[in-house]
């Protein structure tokens, strides 16, 4: 057993669907604020969904040490948000007759490239700011939504990970059992 029952915890800078959440984020600020009217409920709605996903991500991860269960909770309502956020990306280009791109397009293709080009440890805003603050809304959306494709993808797997790591390894009152028999024990053995 290590030298305790709380293990490290945190590190969400290091996850790749907090990255590419933050992309998202940033992007949909941008995004509202250039082509959703700002007094709307859906501009504010918009970048709250954003900022949940982002958010989420970070509350689940520092509250890993002591709860799997909140962890999975949180890293589960991200996704949720990010969800959320899909639709209303969607639904911009539907009112709008615009164009919503197969998953497969050549230019979702190139999207999703661009983000196994850059280098995973700093794929930020920036990655796609040229692309992004240069082409029309249409275009714009559809990048955003395979963004958020591609953040979806990652949370996933993360929420796969963490419920396999949950059957290994229990939560924190077997950790605590664990280190209270271990003690106990080695009590004994002095």
């Amino acid at each position: 057993m290590s030298d305790g029952f709380i293990p490290k915890h945190g590190g969400y800078e290091k996850l790749l669907s907090y990255r590419k959440a933050e992309i998202v984020y940033d992007a949909t600020v941008w995004f509202c604020d250039r082509f959703v009217e700002k007094r709307s409920r859906t501009h504010d709605q918009m970048i709250q969904a954003a900022r949940s996903g982002k958010q989420n991500i970070i509350e689940g991860s520092m509250a890993s040490a002591t709860s799997k269960e909140t962890e999975i909770k949180l890293t589960n309502v991200a996704r949720a948000s990010l969800e959320e956020l899909l639709a209303d990306y969607r639904d911009f280009l539907r009112v709008r007759t615009m164009r919503l791109w197969e998953k497969n397009s050549k230019e979702a293709l190139y999207v999703r490239k661009l983000g196994h080009r850059s280098h995973r440890t700093d794929e930020s805003y920036g990655t796609y700011r040229p692309l992004l603050e240069s082409r029309p809304p249409e275009v714009v959306a559809n990048i955003i939504i395979c963004l958020i494709h591609q953040t979806n993808y990652l949370l996933d797997r993360q929420l796969r990970y963490l419920e396999q790591a949950f059957l290994r390894e229990g939560g924190l009152r077997e950790r605590m059992t664990r280190a209270r028999l271990d003690a106990r024990d080695k009590s004994r053995r002095s």
